[in-house]
């Protein structure tokens, strides 16, 4: 049966179909979806796991247990996995591991621009890597194939633009797959002896893949009528060079993009005038290519930002642009912002009226650095907050020690406690917030080990945050809520002063979670508004001024009462109360 898919769904149905038993992930954009539908099938057992570590060691065990096994995450989701990915490499499986790695050209949603392909040549471990949906379900089920007989883990790299459009899909059966776990230390303990025996078993193994790749049907040539000039390219770089050229030129389109086939791209150099890369991102590829001797056409002409679109490659290969519908108007721009009702808006708004250094974090409260809040100093990686927090800290970054850490309760759970136990076990006076909002709010309400709910959605073990930041040695904790702005401007200033770390929790859920009952849109009191302007402070879409007075949108507004709190006329007030 043929169906519409997004990509993610795809690699999901292909994860069912190939048997694969097991999958542990941290949700990440644009890999998330993988995750969450694969859960779905009752054959396959699925959770989230703190972090992207932890994941692919999980996966890990399963495929020893002689289980097909999964695991995925998102570009910067990989450098977190690094540690076991590379010694795994050396390991090999038992059951058929998969890593699933989406990239974001572009940063859609993602703090860098990273190039996934260099982890797969660094830790020698082969890469399949689809154009449309329908590869990603039979790439998903080649890659077990790959993964058992040649005894490595394999990458399915996926992109936003692949992972997030549709395309048609021929579906199949499930097929069962499990194997018994035998003792084997010689292949399994990386203690150095073992792991020198095995770095040669690796580099034997790289070039039988490579050997591999020079018949494999992932890699095919497509004809064409112009010799003149011949492309190769790959993924979602095929689908628009292929919209712009048609037939006109020959391509070499590479579904394995590790290891890379030399004498398929030899004779495909051979049989072209000139040879032209296209490829998003790092000049993978093209490098490869000049590594073989082979001129050819790439960086010069593609760039290494951004992600491309069919009207600059139909720009840099000489063609028309496909223009398509153009608006005449140019739209105002529309910066991103925190949600009416979000609970990190207060904290933040805080923050910024005491003119505190805050270290940010990665999640939605990211937002909190958009003006007119402007809280936030500095966004690094998952967990960076705490321990850059203690480094500036104990560098004396400011002589008022008017600095914080600013955390989500799922970006703490991830990587956010090693960071608070080396404040704690070094003694820097540090003040982390974790703004908990009982979620993992910027990737779509996932749950996370807080929240007391599996990936499933059935009740599970809940961490107590206040329980966990005691254990480590903090024995400053205490909990605020961000909607009451003289709470937590009171916790703010004690925990500053102290001079020991401490733990404030800015407790409440995502406004956006659906059993949060929200109160009544303010309202406002338009005879006493005179425009000061006040309640625009805390940034909040449901505000606005017209014509001198502010205006409440009460198709968004939740009650949350925080603008309230700043107007010294109280002219905002519930629609069930009198004005004062």
């Amino acid at each position: 049966m043929k169906i519409l898919m997004l990509g993610n769904e795809a690699v999901a149905r292909g994860l069912w179909e190939a048997g694969c038993s097991f999958v542990s992930s941290y949700p990440g954009t644009p890999s998330t979806e993988i995750t969450e539908c694969v859960a779905k099938f009752p054959e396959v057992y699925a959770e989230w796991a703190p972090n992207e570590k932890v994941a692919m060691e999980a996966a890990f065990g399963a495929s020893l247990a002689g289980k097909r096994s999964f695991c995925a995450m998102k570009h910067v989701g990989l450098n977190v996995a690094a540690d076991p990915l590379f010694t795994i490499g050396y390991t090999g499986v038992n059951g058929g591991m998969v890593i699933g790695v989406a990239d974001d050209a572009g940063m859609h949603s993602s703090q860098n621009e990273q190039d996934s392909r260099h982890y797969a040549r660094a830790a020698k471990v082969p890469m399949l890597e689809p154009a449309d949906s329908a590869e990603a379900l039979e790439f998903t089920k080649l890659a077990y194939t790959l993964s058992e007989e040649f005894d490595t883990p394999v990458f399915v790299k996926m992109c936003t633009r692949v992972a997030h459009s549709q395309s048609l899909v021929q579906t199949g059966e499930r097929t069962e797959v499990s194997k018994t776990y035998e003792k084997n230390p010689q292949k399994y303990i990386m203690m150095p002896g073992n792991a020198k025996r095995r770095h040669p078993v690796v580099e034997q193994r790289l070039q039988a893949l490579a050997e591999y790749a020079e018949t494999a049907s992932v890699n095919r040539v497509e004809e064409g009528s112009d010799h003149s000039r011949g492309i190769i390219t790959s993924s979602t770089s095929y689908q628009y060079v292929k919209e712009v050229c048609g037939d006109r030129y020959p391509v070499l389109k590479l579904g394995m993009i590790w290891p890379l086939p030399e004498k398929k791209i030899r004779d495909f150099a051979a049989s072209v005038e000139q040879l032209v890369v296209v490829e998003e991102l790092d000049s993978f590829v093209e490098t490869h290519c000049r590594q073989l001797g082979l001129p050819c056409v790439g960086k010069e002409l593609f760039p290494c930002i951004d992600e491309f679109s069919q009207n600059l490659v139909a720009e840099k290969l000489g063609f028309e642009t496909q223009t398509g519908i153009r608006l005449e108007e140019n739209i105002p721009a529309r910066p991103p912002v925190m949600c009416a009702g979000c609970p990190h808006r207060g904290l933040f708004y805080t923050l910024a009226k005491n003119k505190v250094t805050a270290m940010g974090d990665i999640g939605c409260y990211t937002l909190g650095a958009v003006p007119p809040l402007a809280a936030l100093d500095t966004t690094i990686c998952m967990g960076a907050s705490v321990s850059g927090l203690h480094g500036f800290i104990k560098a004396g970054g400011t002589e008022d020690r008017k600095a914080v850490a600013v955390i989500g309760d799922s970006t703490f759970m991830h990587s956010g406690i090693t960071g608070l136990v080396n404040a704690a076990y070094n003694e820097s006076a540090s003040t982390v917030i974790i703004v908990d909002n009982s979620i993992t709010g910027m990737t779509g309400h996932q749950q996370n080990p807080t929240t007391g709910f599996n990936l499933k959605g059935d009740p599970c073990t809940k961490i107590d945050l206040e329980s966990l930041c005691r254990a480590v040695g903090i024995r400053r904790v205490r909990v605020v809520d961000p909607y009451d702005l003289a709470q937590c401007d009171q916790a703010l200033k004690e925990e500053l002063a102290a001079d020991e770390p401490s733990v404030i929790i800015s407790r409440r859920p995502c406004a956006l979670l659906k059993y949060v009952k929200h109160k009544k849109p303010l309202m406002v009191d338009t005879d006493r508004c005179v425009g000061c302007k006040m309640c625009m402070k805390v940034g909040c879409p449901a505000i606005s001024i017209r014509e001198g007075k502010a205006v409440i949108d009460n198709t968004l507004c939740t009650g949350c009462g925080v603008c309230a709190q700043l107007c010294k006329l109280n002219v905002l007030h519930a629609d069930e109360e009198d004005p004062v």
